[in-house]
C-alpha cells in the first residue's frame, strides 16, 4: 500500500512503520522531525501539524491508499489532517482507546458500550477519553464506512514511551523485596504495539471500517506469569512479595498509575481486563505469547535507553519510600 502515518516516531506509531516497512508498503511519515532521523525507507514530511497552513501545504497533492494516526491531542487535529484527506486516502485507521467507554466499564463490554461525549471540532485534550472520543467523531465525520476506529486497550511492547512494562522491569532490576499487588492470577488483557499494528494494516488494506476492542483475550496472561516472566527476563534476584488490594488501598497506593498494568478486581476497575473482542478477533487479530513481549522490551530498553517521559501522561511508579511503607506494614 501506499501508507501515511502520522506521527511514525514513537511507540505504536514507531511499530507502524516498522511493520509497514517490512510488508514492502510504500511508507511517508509526517511529523515535526524532533525526535531523530526518519527510519530508513521512509518519505519523511516535516511539519507542525497543529498548523493547518503548515499541514496543507505539507500534504500537498499526495494521494494514499491509506492514513494511521495516533494522534492524542486535540480533536480539531484530527478534523483537518481528515478534512485535507477525505478525498485523497481510501482508508483512515485511527488508534483511539477503550477509554471512550463511559466510566466504569461494564464487565463484558463490547464496542455497544456507551461512550462518553466526545466533539470533533474541540481545540481541547485536557480529558483523554473525551479527545480520543472527539477524534473518533472527526474521522467518522470525514471518512464514515473507510474508518477504522482500533479501541486499543493495555498496549505493551517495545517503544513504549508512557513507561508501564519499562517501569516494572527497572524495578525487578534493581532486585530486593517488590511489592506485587493483588491476587497473582488476576487475569490481564494486552496487546504488543507490533500487533495491533499488524492488524490495522492488514484491516486497511481489506477495507475494514468500524469500531473494534483491540486487545487481547482476558487471561491472555496473569498478573503473576507477567511479573514471574519480567524477573526470568532480566535474570534479577527480586522477590516478589504479593499484597491483598485492601492493604495496597489502605496505604493510598494508587492502581495503574503507581502500580503500572495492574487494576483491582472489583466494580470500579474489573472492566478494564475482562473486555469482548470477538469482533477484533474475527476480524483477524492475533496476540503474540506475552513472553516475547516481556523479553523484547528489555532488549529495547537495554539497546536505547528509557525513553523520555510523555509530557500528555502522568509518571508512572511508586516511589521506593513508599513501597517500603507497605511491604513493612505488620501483618
Amino acid at each position: 500500500m501506499r501508507l501515511l502515518v502520522m506521527g511514525g516516531t514513537h511507540f505504536v506509531g514507531r511499530a507502524v512503520v516498522e511493520t509497514a516497512l517490512a510488508r514492502g508498503d510504500e511508507v511517508t511519515t509526517l511529523n515535526r522531525g524532533m525526535s531523530g532521523p526518519a527510519a530508513p525507507g521512509v518519505n519523511p514530511v516535516i511539519a507542525d501539524r497543529t498548523d493547518p497552513e503548515a499541514l496543507r501545504r505539507a500534504l500537498g497533492d499526495g494521494e494514499w491508499d491509506a492514513v494511521i494516526d495516533t494522534w492524542s491531542g486535540a480533536p480539531r487535529v484530527i478534523g483537518d489532517s481528515c478534512g485535507l484527506l477525505a478525498d485523497r486516502a481510501g482508508h483512515y485507521g485511527y488508534v483511539s482507546s477503550r477509554s471512550v467507554y463511559r466510566w466504569p466499564m461494564p464487565f463484558g463490554a463490547d464496542e455497544h458500550a456507551p461512550t462518553v461525549d466526545g466533539d470533533p471540532d474541540d481545540d481541547k485534550a485536557e480529558d483523554y477519553a473525551v479527545a480520543k472520543r472527539g477524534g473518533e467523531l472527526a474521522v467518522l465525520r470525514a471518512f464514515g464506512d473507510r474508518a477504522l476506529l482500533a479501541r486499543a486497550g493495555l498496549v505493551l511492547g517495545p517503544y513504549e514511551n508512557i513507561g508501564r512494562l519499562p517501569w516494572w522491569l527497572r524495578r525487578i532490576q534493581r532486585g530486593g523485596r517488590v511489592l506485587a499487588p493483588g491476587d497473582p492470577a488476576r487475569p490481564l488483557q494486552l496487546i504488543d504495539a507490533r500487533d495491533l499494528a499488524l492488524w490495522m494494516l492488514a484491516a486497511a488494506e481489506r477495507g475494514l471500517g468500524g469500531a473494534f476492542n483491540t486487545v487481547s483475550r482476558s487471561g491472555h496472561t496473569t498478573m503473576g506469569e507477567l511479573l514471574e516472566a519480567a524477573v526470568k527476563v532480566v535474570g534479577s534476584d527480586a522477590e516478589l512479595v504479593w499484597t491483598a488490594p485492601e492493604v495496597i488501598e489502605e496505604a493510598g497506593v494508587s492502581p495503574w498509575v503507581e502500580l503500572p498494568i495492574w487494576l483491582p478486581d472489583d466494580a470500579e476497575y474489573g472492566g478494564m481486563h475482562n473486555g469482548d473482542v470477538s469482533a477484533a478477533y474475527g476480524a483477524g487479530l492475533t496476540c503474540r505469547p506475552f513472553q516475547e513481549t516481556i523479553a523484547d522490551t528489555w532488549a529495547w530498553l537495554q539497546a536505547e535507553g528509557d525513553p523520555a517521559p510523555r509530557p500528555d501522561r502522568p509518571q508512572v511508579g511508586l516511589d521506593p519510600a513508599k513501597e517500603r511503607q507497605v511491604l513493612e506494614r505488620p501483618a
